[in-house]
């Protein structure tokens, strides 16, 4: 399951860069584009399993083993808290986002197990989400009409 899911995070760093209202479309557009097989994979499986909770905590699983593989270093094998905070950014303006555009019936409860395990897996990393159009809304692209 999710084999090669490693890939959603591949430009990471550029696409939360300078993260304003136009690149943040953009970004979301490309990245869906590249990457949402992914999320109609996780959203099938769970829809398909005896056990939906059940198969919500596994997609959730094999995503924090995916983050942890790509992003852990040293012998201990762990995550930079900079870089953990990166990535707790990413998940919520990009992963769960396309998650919640699949407007699939089963997606918030992958969203909420993703949550959990992301609170157990990760230290100092409770993380919440919201979907793309509430995002979207609250970018503005001047901050009191001065920049």
């Amino acid at each position: 399951m999710l084999k090669n899911a490693e890939t959603m995070f591949d430009n990471m760093t550029g696409m939360m860069k300078k993260l304003k209202k136009k690149a943040y479309e953009i970004n979301m557009k490309q990245f869906l584009e590249k990457n949402n097989h992914f999320f109609l994979e996780m959203t099938d499986y769970v829809e398909h399993a005896e056990d939906k909770g059940q198969a919500a905590a596994e997609v959730a699983q094999v995503l924090g083993e995916t983050v942890e593989n790509t992003f852990a270093k040293g012998a201990k094998k762990k995550i930079p808290p900079h870089l953990q905070v990166d990535i707790n950014l990413y998940m919520i303006y990009y992963i769960f986002p396309a998650l919640l555009k699949t407007e699939h019936e089963d997606c918030r409860l992958i969203a909420d197990s993703i949550c959990a395990e992301w609170k157990n897996r990760f230290k100092n990393s409770e993380i919440g989400y919201a979907d793309y159009d509430s995002l979207y809304s609250s970018f503005r692209e001047k901050i009191f009409g001065i920049f």
